[in-house]
């Protein structure tokens, strides 16, 4: 199943739909495998011994659980319905025709526009038809909701968000309460930023200082991330890797983890995958968003990419080769195939964006000869703009997305109720609203790829931004004895076995055990608030004798 995966995104020819159709074959073949009623009745006739059963046979029987509730064939025809289902939503949502004016845009137009235009009214029409595509997928996510919820509910699951939630080895009552500290711990910085972001937009713009944040004024579609309402002078070094190849890029990555004492990649990774633009002429295209690929859970690695000499590919190759090596880390003999995984779902996310995090520090940077030491970069506004990329999405993901899904699928939340909800949830979290009013009729909460396609784990996202911070301020602080803010890991091996002690077990272990064995402390926003506490001092200047709108909790 994975390699034709592997060559329906390597090897896209228009007309021809045969890798597709073997894709969806295959995916079907190893769909009904993991949810067969004979892997379901001997792994829960098994769990019914669980006394008997050490703890990794335990975690085993109990992954093969999970795999299965997700296509059960002890009820083929709800499978059947959900598969359908959710094809027919990513169809209609990728497949839809955005409009401006009568014409057609892309979603890079509409996002560019929100990113640059200075014009309210052409930012308004913007984000009113970055929504529009909401209205044609709530009938459907009506119909998933239900569909999830039943398929899973067949293997004694409560609902659809109590069954992804479980993969942590947690209850929903646990992940809630996981979330909302991490919301409350960052509410104060977050309360400096939204203010700091009203007064700063608000003239801007020429309008009067706004309670709420209108969703139009900012810089992405979901108020996601507000980053780009800085630009940092002097921090640029794509002029550094104008004489370098785009394979320099990614051999570059590959020394810096050998630099930390990991093995070279494999000759098969160099041969097999998919790293740069395909040459001017080519038959076919190929997908070009950047992945990592384990395909058969031991040795053959890969990575999709489209790489060139920039600082962009740069931070991309050393944060997927960061995958690649996490991979190979746990592909060992005290690891069982079925628990060479990350030790959850966002551990993967969180290492690959920690050493794409380290591979820009200066002085990294510097030892590679990529940035000199004598430009001079303002310190505080790189601060701003990196808060308003990387804590501004901790009330977005732990927040807004984590208690709209759970609503939706625990709370079998009504169709007629959709867009109210959503609307109330953005604006107590985010202290975001919308420009206009938004009835029933739209479905805002939609319009995000992941409320469709990749459901209830947006929570995966908020959880490995705060374990990068976690990581990243425990390796500065204790092992290279470094500013957090200026680091260098290259060649330091102590950091190398670090990382590796980590991911080793892959999730053959409870991973709030490895983090508190690791890092003896249990998950927190802790480092990340230690990291901005300069931000924190300069924003409260700044923000002095302004009304701050949004309550700490």
């Amino acid at each position: 199943a994975s390699i034709a995966v592997w060559a329906s995104n390597t090897k896209i020819v228009e007309g021809d739909s045969s890798n597709a159709i073997a894709t969806k074959a295959a995916n079907e073949a190893l769909a009904v495998f993991t949810g067969s009623v004979e892997n379901i009745e001997q792994a829960s006739s098994f769990l019914e011994k669980r006394e008997k059963l050490t703890t990794l046979q335990a975690k085993q029987l109990e992954k093969i659980l999970y795999e299965a509730a997700d296509n059960p064939q002890t009820v083929p025809n709800l499978v059947k319905q959900r598969i359908a289902a959710e094809t027919d939503q990513t169809e209609k949502l990728f497949g839809f025709d955005f409009m401006i004016g009568g014409k057609s845009v892309s979603t890079n137009q509409i996002d560019e526009i929100l990113r640059t235009s200075n014009d309210l009214d052409e930012r308004l029409r913007a984000w009113q038809s970055s929504k529009e595509v909401g209205k044609r997928l709530k009938d459907g996510l009506e119909n998933l909701q239900r569909l999830r919820n039943q398929t899973v509910q067949s293997l004694g699951y409560a609902d659809f968000f109590s069954y992804q939630v479980s993969d942590y080895g947690m209850s929903v009552e646990e992940m809630h309460a996981l979330m909302a500290e991490l919301v409350r711990q960052v509410r104060p910085l977050y309360r400096e930023l939204h203010t700091y972001a009203r007064y700063t937009l608000a003239e801007k713009f020429g309008q009067p200082v706004p309670r709420y944040l209108p969703a139009h004024w900012l810089p992405n579609r979901w108020g996601q991330d507000w980053s780009s309402m800085i630009t940092v002078e002097g921090f640029d070094f794509n002029s550094s890797l104008q004489d370098r190849s785009a394979e320099w890029i990614v051999k570059q990555a590959e020394r810096f983890y050998v630099s930390l004492d990991f093995s070279p990649l494999p000759e098969s990774f160099w041969k097999q995958s998919s790293l740069y633009p395909l040459p001017v002429g080519t038959p076919y295209k190929k997908n070009n968003h950047a992945s990592a690929w384990h395909l058969d859970l031991e040795n053959d690695v890969r990575s999709l990419m489209s790489v060139e000499p920039n600082s962009d590919w740069y931070e991309t190759a050393h944060h997927e080769l960061g995958h690649i090596y996490y991979f190979m880390s746990y592909s060992n003999d005290e690891v069982p195939l079925l628990l060479r995984r990350g030790a959850n779902r966002a551990y993967h996310e969180a290492v690959g964006s920690l050493l794409g995090f380290a591979s820009m520090q200066k002085p990294f940077l510097e030892g590679l000869g990529l940035f000199s030491g004598d430009n001079q970069v303002d310190e505080t506004q790189t601060l701003l703009k990196e808060a308003l990329n990387y804590l501004v999405f901790i009330p977005w993901s732990a927040g807004t997305m984590t208690q709209f899904e759970y609503e939706l699928y625990a709370w079998n939340l009504p169709k007629n109720q959709y867009n109210r909800r959503w609307w109330e949830i953005v604006k107590k979290y985010q202290g975001i609203e919308p420009p206009e009013e938004r009835g029933e009729e739209y479905c805002d909460a939609a319009s995000k790829t992941h409320i469709n396609n990749d459901p209830a784990q947006y929570y995966d996202y908020a959880i490995a931004y705060i374990l990068l911070y976690q990581l990243h301020d425990y390796i500065a602080s204790n092992i290279l004895k470094q500013d957090p803010h200026a680091t260098n890991y290259y060649g330091n091996r102590e950091v190398g076995r670090f990382l590796d002690e980590i991911m080793r077990p892959g999730r053959s272990r409870d991973w709030r055990q490895v983090l508190r064995e690791k890092t003896g402390e249990d998950l927190s926003a802790a480092a990340m608030l230690r990291y901005f506490e300069p931000l924190m001092v300069y924003l409260k200047a700044e923000n002095a004798g302004r009304e701050h709108t949004i309550e700490i909790w």
